[in-house]
């Protein structure tokens, strides 16, 4: 069973009980164009063609034959990263991250193309009915040497230049990297044109570097920002047919489960801003690749003088970072079921930014962090949960008028129901009363369900005996210690109690069990926040407890 479906049947088990143990038992209950164009009413481009030939000989579709250059690698390094370019096409092959490592089979930095993919940023240009690749020809680099950027350092610049023989058609294109983001400015200008359409393409996906390849195969997805429809995702798993995403678009990304590469609209024009659409084909096995994966290409229109702007985000999932860049792009990831989508995403990024905030202001680590936020929810919670448990206390004080009108007008409904509202408006009886203020707490569960999958500040993070908070604890002791302070709670609640049903009684036992089989494949961190929030419970609860025994003790 997936652990998504695992986490909904827990929390629609324990709203099950949570209404079961106050309603139904003591107290008791209340009677597609290929290539979609950015410019209105601008001509249509023929479709985008790939490669005629491989780019060890030299040619490219619509250009004539350039000279024969060997392919050598450009590398860009920074603090950040470690980029690798060719000559040919002016294309991005590797582009590796130091600060994180990568759980797949090496080990080594995380690497997020595919070794043996087509490799990413590269151009053409679609105009007049014909396709320009510019993805396949040699450029001239400067510098040559590549770079070498410091911390601290002022942005520097590649440029890669191309002419014809004949010097009709040109292309030149110029990467600034900053040394301190993962962001990286793109501009440059096409000769020998007239209004054409920029075509970038994105790759193939991104590698996986999680130790289980499922977890980045199931979040491996394309999402695009549309200036009106907002952000929509497609997953990359059982593609079967070319897409058009039509925009005006803000962005358009490729995620794993961790780590993104995305390009967006420039900043320096108006006309910039955004992207004409996104054209995603389906799998083909053109450059001998492992496996077939889906090409995603994005177009946006050339300004009048024929140069453009966009920028390249290659990184990962930095909630900080890609709030900082704007256009939503924290939002990449959309968090949630899309039916829950809209108040959970709000509480994701609460949750996100006080968990960052409370771990970079102590200095703790993120287990610690956890266990202090789930102590600081039941702090915050305290006086709902104080309100719910006197609603119970006033619910079972009441019980015995309610089942007393319930028998005396059995065969009048109307004068029972007339009865028992005039009961519950002097002793302010409401069968719900004890459970809706514990309900609150299930939109951060699951919030946080979402958060743990998704969070790059939480992946690879160990604390104590768990190697890490995102992945299940490997000795199960967590899910465990979890049943068995659910059984307390359970247990303590009971105790006080006039009458215990059987029903109560079994799920007394069956629950803590349920719960460890649920919560075993799940994050973590995860089980860590829930068994310290029920633990940070256990006081009140048996507060509570002794309240109820005090009112039964008055009521005999």
């Amino acid at each position: 069973m997936r652990p998504e479906l695992r986490f909904v049947l827990a929390i629609f088990l324990m709203v099950g009980v949570l209404f079961g143990t106050n309603v139904l038992f003591p107290p008791p209950p209340a009677p597609e164009a290929p290539v979609p164009s950015a410019v209105e009413g601008e001509p249509e481009p023929a479709e985008p063609t790939e490669p005629a030939v491989s780019p060890s000989s030299g040619t490219a579709t619509a250009a004539p034959d350039p000279p024969v250059v060997p392919e050598r690698r450009i590398r860009v390094r920074g603090p950040l990263y470690e980029f690798e370019f060719s000559n040919y096409g002016a294309q991005l092959h590797s582009a590796m991250l130091p600060g994180f490592r990568s759980f797949a089979d090496d080990d080594g930095p995380v690497q997020l193309l595919l070794r043996n993919g087509p490799g990413a940023l590269g151009s053409r240009v679609a105009v007049a009915g014909d396709t320009l690749d510019f993805s396949v020809v040699p450029f001239e680099v400067s510098p040559a040497e590549g770079l070498a950027l410091v911390e601290g350092d002022d942005p520097q610049e590649l440029s890669f230049t191309f002419r014809s023989p004949d010097g009709r058609t040109g292309f030149e294109i110029h990467y600034r990297f900053d040394p301190d983001s993962y962001l990286i400015d793109v501009r440059g200008r096409v000769l020998g044109v007239d209004r054409g359409l920029l075509l970038t393409d994105l790759g193939q996906g991104l590698a996986f570097n999680e130790a289980r390849p499922a977890d980045d195969e199931q979040a491996l997805a394309y999402v695009v920002n549309h200036t009106q429809d907002g952000i929509r995702q497609r997953p990359l798993r059982n593609f079967e047919e070319d897409r058009v995403e039509d925009g005006p678009l803000l962005w358009v990304a490729l995620k794993s489960k961790y780590f993104l590469a995305a390009l967006l609209a420039g900043e320096d024009r108006e006309t910039e801003r955004f992207l004409g659409g996104v054209f995603a084909r389906r799998p083909v096995d053109l450059y001998g690749g492992e496996e077939p994966r889906v090409s995603v290409t994005a177009a946006q229109s050339l300004l009048p003088d024929d140069s453009f702007a966009y920028r390249v985000y290659l990184g990962p999932q930095d909630f900080t970072r890609l709030r900082a860049i704007g256009g939503d792009l924290e939002d990449v990831n959309p968090v949630g079921w899309r039916w829950l989508r809209p108040v959970i995403q709000p509480f994701a990024a609460i949750i996100t930014t006080i968990l960052i905030y409370l771990h970079n202001q102590l200095g703790w680590g993120y287990g610690w962090v956890l266990i202090l936020f789930g102590v600081m929810m039941r702090v915050v919670l305290f006086p709902l949960n104080q309100k719910a448990m006197r609603a119970q206390l006033r619910n079972t004080a009441v019980a015995p008028m309610v089942k007393e009108i319930q028998a005396k007008y059995k065969n009048d409904p109307e004068r029972q129901q007339k009865e028992m509202m005039k009961l519950y408006r002097e002793h302010g009886f409401n069968p719900l009363a004890g459970c809706v203020p514990m309900l609150i707490p299930f939109p951060v569960l699951i919030t946080l369900f979402f958060v743990f999958q998704n969070t790059i500040e939480l992946r690879g993070v160990s604390f104590l005996w768990l190697p890490d908070l995102s992945a299940p604890d490997p000795l199960y002791l967590l899910p465990v210690f979890l049943g068995v302070s659910m059984f307390l709670l359970q247990w303590v609640s009971m105790r006080t109690m006039d009458q215990v049903n059987p029903q109560m009684k079994m799920m007394l036992w069956f629950m803590p069990i349920f719960m460890v089989f649920i919560f075993f494949q799940l994050a973590s961190g995860l089980n860590l926040y829930y068994a310290t929030a029920n633990i940070a419970t256990l006081p009140q609860q048996y507060w509570i407890a002794r309240e109820r025994q005090k009112a039964k003790n008055k009521a005999s």
